[in-house]
């Protein structure tokens, strides 16, 4: 078995829905886990954001025109009567329950509820064409399996146990179709796994069904190199580590959501990034095994603020770094890069919601610096120390680029780099042109 996830542009449209049902249908017995149509979670965000201004009319007027895009993908997409009047009947629904919604009071449950349509509707639309098209296939709700704990993390066991008893209850499907995204919490209520949460769910269903492979289909053909907006002749990296994967998306690689791929890595199940538009191209392989001595691609996270604490009294002080850490620990800030020396430390962080609160907090240990509008640069491949000159090779790179910060040695997959966002491009463009030529 394996899991095939489809992007919001994979099916944008009534013909890419077409498009991805010949590419589903060629094999059998696989789970496809799809995002909803491309735009729909934006309207659905801007319908929520009109009902938290209170602001019914907005919402109405979005959520119409929302409904028609969707009445006429139906059109496009089904030709049998009886799976027009279904389908249509579904949408329908869908989009009466948000009018109710704009009748209501307003707060966090409802939202979610809002945001999980998407994944509702493109699932429903897909099985009904499935179905007209003669498919054996079966739909598999999220919300009956696809579960999160109390701290708001992946309940692993319960989804495992749920999910294989809605397998084993609907056996004998060519094909399953589930949404990605949207789960259940531990309130029981309707919640979701974040933007880009459909690659989590992907891999979260892959874990837990010990699939052969799970398969992120997008727009793009694999992961590159570098950036193609700005990076002129980048090309596809054909394969990649599984901790090379998870440094990309961290530090910046749009193509892949930052926490999938560690479902994959647990139960060290092959992850494969393919392209809708070329579906025989062969993508990028993530998976276990190493390639020594190569530099693969280099990644770019913007929006990083660098906080710099200087205390003379740092020197030989125990538990300065501990009474640092704890400030951010507090405000649930997470860190990217650090680096220190005898009488100070540097960081960034790419969360300001509290940078006010931190940099209050810290002036009690030293004296602070704030550097806003930076961007972290990370070079990813087989960086362990012994392999003379890599680290060289991309100081070279950069030697007439101011560099504020540098991590090494912390990971044995990367080398980052910060740098002032105004340099960014340079920076890749230059690093592109030394590690790739």
């Amino acid at each position: 078995m394996k899991v095939l996830k489809f992007g919001g542009t994979s099916v944008g449209s009534a013909k890419r829905f077409q498009e991805v049902a010949r590419l589903i249908t060629a094999e059998k017995q696989n789970i496809v886990v799809l995002s909803a149509m491309s735009g729909t979670t934006n309207s659905l965000v801007e319908i929520a954001g009109y009902l938290y201004s209170r602001n019914q009319d907005g919402a109405r007027d979005t959520i119409a025109s929302l409904h028609a895009k969707y009445n006429g993908v139906i059109n496009e997409l089904l030709t049998q009567p009886e799976s027009v009047k279904k389908a249509q009947t579904y949408i329908d629904g869908i989009f009466k329950a948000l009018s109710e919604i704009t009748k209501e009071p307003f707060g966090d449950i409802q939202e979610r509820i809002i945001l999980s349509k998407g994944e509702l509707m493109s699932t429903f639309l897909m099985t009904t064409y499935l179905e007209e098209q003669g498919v054996n296939v079966k739909l598999l709700p999220a919300l009956s399996f696809m579960r999160t704990d109390a701290q708001g993390e992946p309940d692993l066991e319960a989804i495992k146990v749920l999910l294989n008893q809605l397998l084993e209850k609907e056996k004998g499907a060519d094909l399953y179709i589930t949404q990605g995204y949207i789960c259940m919490n531990a309130r029981d209520e309707v919640d979701n796994l974040k933007r880009g949460g459909s690659d989590y769910s992907a891999c979260l269903i892959g874990a837990a069904t010990g699939a052969d492979e799970i398969q992120i289909w997008t727009d793009i053909d694999g992961l590159h190199n570098n950036d193609p907006r700005v990076v002129e002749k980048t090309s596809a990296v054909r394969h990649l580590h599984f901790d090379e994967a998870a440094e990309l998306a961290y530090f910046g690689a749009k193509i892949l959501h930052p926490t999938c791929i560690l479902p994959a890595r647990y139960a060290n199940i092959p992850v494969r990034l393919l392209n809708t538009l070329e579906p025989e191209a062969p993508g990028t392989l993530i998976d276990s095994v190493p390639d020594t001595g190569v530099i693969k691609a280099v990644a770019a996270k913007d929006n990083i603020v660098a906080i710099k604490i200087k205390s003379s009294r740092m020197l030989l002080a125990h538990g300065f770094l501990r009474k640092v850490f704890e400030i951010f620990e507090t405000y649930r800030t997470p860190i990217d890069m650090i680096c220190t020396s005898e009488v100070g430390v540097s960081l960034t962080i790419d969360d300001t919601r509290y940078l006010s609160e931190i940099v209050h907090d810290l002036k009690k240990y030293g004296t602070v610096s704030v550097d806003l509008d930076m961007c972290i640069v990370c070079v990813v491949g087989d960086m362990d120390w012994a392999n003379c000159g890599f680290e060289s090779k991309v100081m070279n790179a950069l030697k007439s680029i101011p560099v504020r910060m540098v991590s090494y040695g912390g990971s044995n997959y990367n080398i980052s780099l910060l740098v002032r966002e105004e340099d960014k491009v340079a920076t890749l463009r230059s690093l592109s042109q030394t590690l790739f030529g």
